[in-house]
């Protein structure tokens, strides 16, 4: 809470897909716009779900591929799965 006139500000939430490694955040949300990815609209929320890409669960992204960082290895509550950054830039986090 803001005292003295200062205004409370959210912190930014940023897509998971603009992180680089050694990030460590929270998943604030999944937003699912056109992608890349080929995959339907419902079909990438529900397997980003599946993985474990839930809101609130703790996100550290471990490892990046060495040809454009692609794709990246992400630590989401205890598993470790793989991900393409395109799919990641759904996964919006603080």
């Amino acid at each position: 809470m803001a005292t003295d006139g200062q205004v409370a500000t959210q912190p930014a939430r940023s897509p998971l897909g603009r992180a680089r490694r050694g990030f460590r955040g929270r998943i604030e949300a999944i937003v699912v716009g056109d992608s890349a990815s080929g995959l339907l609209q419902d079909e990438l929320e529900r397997r980003l779900i599946e993985l474990g890409f839930i809101e609130s669960a703790t996100v550290d992204i471990l490892h990046e591929g060495a040809v454009s960082h692609d794709p990246i290895a992400v630590r989401v509550n205890d598993a470790t799965v793989a991900i393409r950054r395109r799919e990641a830039m759904a996964i919006l986090v603080v």
